[in-house]
């Protein structure tokens, strides 16, 4: 069909009438080779409020991929991905409008300044209640790589589509728009769509809407496909699709999901009992075909099912399978029916899906360990880990985040959570919170509301609000607590057992509240593991006292079946037999596990180490307290042997944590830290360091990379002496108190931080500041720059040690935190390990330590790729000298940024550097080998 024609024809049909529905009507011509569409659409928009419209907004999400300053751009910096940011002009896409019509008279349009995939169209009559309108448009789009989002056209050619063409936004009283955010959370009215599709004949086209005909030129295959009341559909136009269609009475399943190697048959009764389930439990299916595709399940994916390398048969095939199935039918399922804004309401389809993800393992695989397989296996079966059940894991990465103050309310949009709540933590508390309450009303008055819900709103428009009103009149329960304290706010559950009073044939005991919420909790008495009666105790302001009856009950414990997400459950038992009934027993383990609450867990892992070059690899054992669950008191001693040095070295450190909710300043931590270790040939250094750090960040917006940190340290410091080595001084003891406040906003684009230090010595006290400063531009340069200044307020060293003078190329580090694998070598490659402080020049010149004061800038700048050039400048003052003007220059090859990077020098004040002798020797390296710095890599990602 000629494209023009087709547009003239819909023009003429719709004009500014009355209509009992939205309408979209596209025609796309796929040109693939070009990674194009060309679109003529048409959109019927009814004015559902009650409010008089003059202007219409749409959401033309092919235009988020535009340029490297949208808010999908930002958003995947702000995870630290650079695809975007480094991606080819041809790998992103955009959308261009060429017309925007009504009736066949221009209209007035833009983009929104800071959201240029929303458009907003100003209509040239009124638009009344009740009443439709109708917007013609001609526009291309140009497809992203699929690499950004999982949507768009593959390295292959096949193209993932979704949000590919123009839709109207909602008007609910006020317009709900907003950008695309990698969030998949498009708000979309119900609408009837009708798509005429011109796709290379060498393609395949896959859709969950209904083909009505299907026609085919020389070049080009023409597909008609319609579907009533929808919001999203998905196309795949493939070479090779690998998508299967299993049909039953109900509705299809078309899905590409990784199939474990499963043979056909297991897949369409797994399919099959999946459709039967979600059918019980929701009624029927609006549309004939739902999809489970791979791209759905890699954007919500059931985390811990491939933790370990595939060819580690953790689970069985059929489980695994079976439950990335119905996480993603179910997921759709709910979204494709419930009309409830995805951004701002999420909570409600994260809490039901979790709700009956954990329901179906329930019923279906009750036996399920947390480990699967590896909790039989020998040396495993210790941990309490092989004790967890499947579903244990959903309360344990909610607690991950809650342990260390991370959390967030449910009820937050989604482009304000954290990437770790976004995609886990805030689903799987939303879904245990919805267990918590069934249990609380019991009798799956939860359940069966839930599923009532689901049948009675199906393709209307709601909010998630309207489940609490729907739910109350089921009940008569008083279940204000979970709507105003579990959903709304970030307040944690921690209940202890105060006091126990027991007489023959009762029990008086006390239940403490720690946290001030109004969530009740549920007291068992138990005789051995044998329950005998649950209670649940409600509105505990701080303390409640109640009486029960003894019943040969000999233990009381709170949360028995762990039900309830609570922070901290160690203090929820008593035990009513003998003197000293509270007292928990010990328990060693070898190697990290699972928090057991009913012992003392003490954990032992063997070390094999390399720290530095004077004691070699050591051998040790670290003994600890810390489980995968962070603790508010934490230990960690670690004996070794250093086998190069033949002697006993090794750590320790006791700290408490003080985490405070609803506060910039959001951790308090203080602790002692020692340690004994080689810092030269023969030559040991002890370091005793007592410390207190206030940590700061915004409350209001935990994605903001902003941090500050307020740190107290008075370390003692005892090193052996030797006469014969340069950086032994006349006092090879001495005390240093440190304050230090830091402040850091770490993105990927703009990168700042800084610092001022202050050090007070016995012979000496000193300020510095430090200030660093990195960009990304669009083209792809880096530039970094970094300045230090630092002044002695006095020094009464002798003239001749440096010991404790500012360092322009290589610091002495009197306060041993610097990672040096060599640091009192002179020469060598351990002498050429470059760590960025103080100075931070590369080449060693003839002044390399400053008594009186020191200021120098370095600056960096890519010349292609990870190849950057560098320049450092700077002023070095020593006592009766007059200050001296240093530079240096050279080539640094950045392979991962802090991390792995090496320096070759080229001119500085030495002259031409790269011609002198033994220039290898000059070449400085940085690197790490420490695990937990390279994880932070990791981290930033998700926290």
């Amino acid at each position: 069909m000629n494209l023009r024609h087709f547009s003239f024809t819909i023009s003429l049909l719709v004009g500014l009438t009355c209509f009992s529905q939205n309408k979209i009507d596209v025609h796309a011509i796929f040109y693939i080779e070009n990674k194009q569409i060309k679109i003529s659409q048409n959109i019927q928009y009814q004015n559902t409020s009650n409010d008089t419209l003059h202007s219409i907004y749409l959401s033309n999400w092919g235009n988020s991929y535009a340029t490297k300053t949208t808010p999908l751009a930002k958003r995947i910096a702000d995870e630290y991905r650079n695809d975007f940011h480094l991606a080819k002009n041809d790998e992103r896409g955009f959308s261009i409008l060429t017309s925007v019509k009504s009736n066949d008279t221009d209209l007035v349009y833009h983009d929104l300044k800071s959201q240029i995939d929303i458009v907003k169209v100003i209509l040239n009559s009124a638009l009344y209640p009740g009443e439709s309108y109708n917007i013609h448009l001609e526009y291309i789009v140009q497809l992203p790589s699929d690499k950004f989002t999982g949507y768009g056209i593959t390295k292959t050619g096949d193209l993932n589509l979704k949000y590919w063409y123009i839709t109207p936004a909602i008007y609910n009283g006020e317009w709900q728009y907003f950008s695309n955010k990698d969030l998949n959370d498009l708000f979309i009215p119900k609408s009837d769509i009708s798509l005429i599709l011109e796709i290379p004949k060498t393609h395949t086209l896959t859709s969950d809407l209904n083909l009505n005909k299907e026609s085919q030129t020389t070049d080009y295959k023409t597909f008609n496909l319609t579907g009533k009341n929808r919001t999203v559909n998905k196309l795949f136009i493939s070479k090779t699709p690998n998508f299967n269609t299993v049909e039953t009475n109900d509705f299809s399943i078309v899905s590409d999901i990784d199939d474990e190697d499963l043979e056909i048959i297991d897949k369409v009764l797994i399919t099959e009992k999946i459709i039967k389930y979600i059918t019980k439990k929701f009624g029927d299916y609006p549309h004939e075909k739902l999809f489970a595709t791979q791209t759905d399940y890699d954007d919500n994916p059931v985390y811990g099912l491939n933790f370990l390398p595939s060819f580690i048969k953790t689970y069985p095939s059929h489980f695994k399978y079976e439950l990335k199935l119905l996480k993603v039918a179910l997921r759709n399922y709910l979204e494709n029916t419930l009309l409830l804004n995805p951004r701002k309401d999420q909570w409600l389809i994260d809490g039901i899906e979790i709700f009956y993800l954990i329901n179906y393992v329930e019923e279906h695989y009750p036996n399920m360990k947390f480990l699967g397989s590896l909790a039989n296996f020998w040396g495993v079966r210790s941990f309490h880990a092989a004790d967890m059940r499947f579903n244990d894991k959903y309360n344990l990465a909610f607690m991950l985040m809650a342990r260390t103050n991370r959390d967030q309310p449910l009820v937050m949009a989604k482009d304000s959570l954290l990437k770790f709540n976004a995609n886990i933590a805030n689903k799987y508390k939303a879904g245990i919170g919805l267990k918590y309450l069934d249990d609380f009303v019991n009798n799956h008055i939860v359940e069966s509301s839930i599923e009532s819900f689901v049948n009675d709103n199906k393709l209307k428009p709601i909010q998630a609000s309207d489940f609490e009103p729907y739910l109350k009149s089921k009940t008569d329960k008083n279940i204000d607590w979970f709507f105003n304290d579990y959903l709304k706010t970030r307040s944690k559950l921690d209940f202890k057992i105060k006091n126990v009073h027991k007489t023959e044939d009762s029990i008086t005991v006390t239940i403490k509240n720690k946290r001030h919420n109004t969530m009740p909790v549920s007291l068992y008495t138990l005789n051995n593991d044998s329950v005998i009666s649950k209670t649940w105790i409600e509105n505990i302001s701080e303390n409640k006292t109640l009486t029960l009856p003894r019943n040969d009950a000999n233990k009381l414990v709170l949360n028995y079946n762990s039900i309830i997400p609570e922070i901290n459950e160690r203090d929820n038992w008593k035990s009513l037999k003998g003197f000293f009934f509270n007292n928990k027993p010990l328990q060693f383990r070898l190697f990290k596990d699972i928090e057991d609450p009913y012992y003392n867990q003490v954990f032992f892992m063997p070390l094999l180490e390399f720290n530095n070059i004077y004691d070699g690899f050591t051998l040790g054992v670290k003994t600890y307290n810390k489980t995968l669950l962070k603790k508010r008191f934490s230990y960690k001693f670690s004996p070794q042997y250093a086998f190069k040095s033949r002697s006993f070295t090794g750590s320790g450190v006791v700290a408490m944590t003080h985490y405070l909710e609803n506060k910039n300043l959001y951790a308090i931590n203080y602790g002692l830290v020692g340690g004994y270790s080689s810092y030269a040939p023969d030559l040991f250094v002890r370091q005793i360091t007592p410390s207190l750090t206030f940590q700061f960040r915004q409350d209001d917006n935990f994605r903001s990379n902003k941090r500050q940190m307020l740190s107290f340290r008075y370390l003692d410091i005892h090193r052996d002496k030797d006469i014969n080595n340069i950086y032994t001084t006349d006092e090879p003891s001495y005390n240093v108190f440190n304050a230090r406040f830091i402040h850091s906003n770490d993105n990927l684009i703009n990168y700042t931080k800084w610092y001022t230090d202050l050090q007070i010595g016995k012979t000496f006290s000193k300020l510095a500041f430090n200030f660093e400063y990195r960009h990304l531009f669009h083209n792809n340069r880096q530039l970094n720059v970094r300045s230090y200044t630092g002044a002695f307020l006095s020094n009464r060293n002798d003239i001749d040690s440096d010991y404790f003078s500012f360092a322009l190329d290589r610091p002495t580090d009197y306060l041993f935190e610097l990672p040096y694998l060599g640091r009192s070598e002179s020469s060598g490659i351990f002498s050429q390990q470059y760590i960025e402080a103080e100075g931070g020049f590369k080449s060693k010149l003839d002044t390399p330590f400053a008594n009186q004061w020191i200021s120098t800038v370095n600056v960096s700048t890519t010349l292609w790729r990870y190849i950057l050039a560098y320049g450092d400048i700077g002023f070095v003052k020593n006592k009766f000298d007059h200050a001296k003007f240093v530079y240096d220059s050279g080539i640094r090859v950045n392979l991962v940024t802090d991390y792995f990077e090496v320096y070759f020098p080229i001119y500085s004040n030495l002259g031409w550097e790269i011609s002198q002798p033994q220039y290898e020797e000059r070449i400085r390296i940085k690197f790490t080998l420490d695990p937990q710095v390279l994880l932070g890599l990791f981290r930033r990602r998700w926290f």
